[in-house]
């Protein structure tokens, strides 16, 4: 009830579509009677009964979805009259017949930029997906690789139309080929606004975001009667797949929002950072934040002692163009950072070791975290910003059993094949192979500054005595880890090497970093020519 009563407010402004027979019998010609009756049918979806079901379990309607994430009357409809071709169990019948197929297809806008869109409509055969619910959506995905454009998936859906069979399975197939395809080349994004079972699930874990509505949606591949048959496991669909459990735990959604009206909000601002395709720039928004603005603050974040811990999103936040950080995966691998921001108008991608968590050890999670999201800004042309305080690969035998080497090589791989801007500001630590893999000068880093406090080193004072000098005295002991973090604990070192472009005070990083985004604006790089490269996936 608590989802009910939050969308109220809203339902109370969104119209539902209703057919009004005074309005047939006013119309002269038969023929275009029959169109504004199928209209008006395909209008209602399922019907007016199931659609104010819809309401009470807090969704709106597909509709209604479609109208709030799109500018108002810039949607453009495709195949409003399209019907399944079943004719097997009963589904000749003209009863079963919905126009649509349990699918809004089209493209509008979002402030004033084209993207692709389709809504699954539950109160059509669950939103179920039938051969030409399926054709439908490849459809707007062809027509979004052709002109260039973002596809954002609404998905509601109770699985594969058991009546078609085959069709059904092929037309899944169909969709992920496609999502394949315009990997890289478009943006795809998924919003889960109910269901999504089986292998519905493979299209949205291709996508490049996947979002989810608190209570309302889920996703698994095996339900939770299978999952009790086979394991003995009993578990609800939240506790299975619900938004908690794919934001906190397995990283299968980037993030949860309170409801569909939160969702699609929220939806809108992240297409606002996005370039159309592979091919055109990163937007670029009018800013009144300076770009040679100091930020005296930063010169006093970090903390006096180096075990101390500090929030990378006060850095992040202080620097960025009026403190607007979208972050991405806020609930998952919490030790690193990464989401979108702009520096001087200009979309730019943020990745940054977090001090609060696990002191910023990079770890299985958060390596993957990062090299997908490094890929996904190389793909589309984004400059990447990185803040590093990392003191390392987190050990264990956890980690090592499960992969941490393979696992942490993903994000040098990503940071290394990546021919963006690459803008590294070391602000602690940046100890042993983490160094090197946080987008360093080796791996063709841009521009790469330290600050003062920086301390790149292979490990911190006290591991690195321990072992160098393992019979000494604590006092001489101490007096040992002094002389090595005076000596290697610094960034002067490194600079001596070129391999720290410029030690700099913390209050200037803004104004260094729009400065150096400007130079690098017209960069060009290339990979050598490959079929593609193998990522230790």
């Amino acid at each position: 009830m608590a989802a009910v009563n939050r969308l109220i407010p809203f339902l109370r402004v969104l119209p539902v579509p209703r057919p009004a027979g005074a309005f047939y019998s006013a119309r002269p010609f038969h023929k275009v009677a029959r169109y504004e009756e199928k209209k008006a049918k395909a209008l209602l979806g399922g019907g007016q009964e199931r659609v104010e079901k819809q309401h009470k379990q807090g969704k709106l309607s597909a509709r209604q979805r479609v109208q709030l994430l799109l500018d108002p009357g810039s949607f453009r409809e495709y195949d409003m009259f399209v019907e399944h071709s079943c004719v097997d169990f009963g589904m000749s019948d003209p009863s079963m017949k919905f126009p649509g197929d349990g699918v809004i297809t089209g493209h509008g806008c979002i402030n004033g930029r084209t993207v692709f869109i389709f809504s699954q409509d539950f109160t059509v055969f669950g939103g179920s997906l039938s051969s030409m619910h399926a054709k439908k959506i490849c459809k707007v995905m062809d027509k979004a690789m052709d002109i260039g454009a973002p596809v954002i998936g609404l998905n509601d859906s109770g699985g594969a139309r058991i009546q078609e069979g085959v069709d059904s399975l092929a037309g899944y197939a169909d969709i992920f080929q496609r999502n394949v395809m315009a990997s890289g080349v478009i943006p795809q994004l998924s919003l889960i606004m109910g269901p999504c079972a089986g292998g519905a699930v493979y299209s949205p874990a291709i996508t490049d975001f996947t979002f989810m509505v608190k209570d309302t949606s889920y996703m698994f591949v095996t339900g939770p009667k299978v999952v009790e048959e086979v394991t003995k496991e009993v578990v609800t669909d939240q506790e299975l797949g619900g938004a908690d459990v794919h934001t906190k735990k397995s990283g299968v959604a980037h993030k949860a929002f309170e409801h569909d009206i939160h969702a699609l909000y929220e939806l809108r601002e992240l297409v606002d950072f996005l370039p159309l395709s592979n091919r055109d720039p990163v937007p670029i928004r009018h800013t009144d934040d300076p770009k040679d603005r100091l930020a005296p603050g930063l010169d006093y974040i970090i903390p006096y002692s180096s075990d101390q811990p500090y929030n990378m999103l006060d850095v992040v936040k202080t620097v960025v163009d009026e403190g607007n950080f979208y972050e991405i995966m806020p609930a998952y691998a919490k030790n690193i950072t990464v989401g979108f921001a702009r520096m001087a108008g200009r979309t730019v991608g943020i990745v940054g070791n977090q001090p609060n968590q696990k002191a910023g050890c990079l770890d299985i999670v958060a390596s993957i975290k990062g090299a997908r999201f490094v890929r996904f800004c190389d793909a589309f042309n984004i400059p990447l910003i990185t803040f590093e305080d990392v003191p390392g690969f987190l050990p264990g035998t956890y980690e090592e059993y499960n992969g941490i080497i393979r696992n942490g090589a993903k994000l040098l791989y990503a940071y290394a094949e990546a021919t963006v801007p690459k803008i590294t500001v070391i602000t602690r630590k940046a100890y042993g192979g983490a160094y090197d893999v946080m987008s360093s000068k080796h791996l063709r880093g841009d521009i790469n500054y330290a600050w003062p406090t920086a301390e790149i080193a292979v490990m911190g004072a006290g591991g690195a005595v321990a072992i160098l000098h393992k019979r000494k005295s604590p006092s001489e002991l101490a007096e040992l880890q002094k002389e090595y973090a005076d000596t290697l604990c610094t960034p002067y070192q490194a600079a001596a090497r070129g391999f720290i472009d410029d030690i700099i005070q913390p209050r200037e990083t803004r104004r260094r970093i729009c400065e150096d985004l400007e130079m690098l604006a017209t960069k060009k790089q290339s990979n050598p020519w490959k079929k593609h490269g193998n990522i230790p996936l």
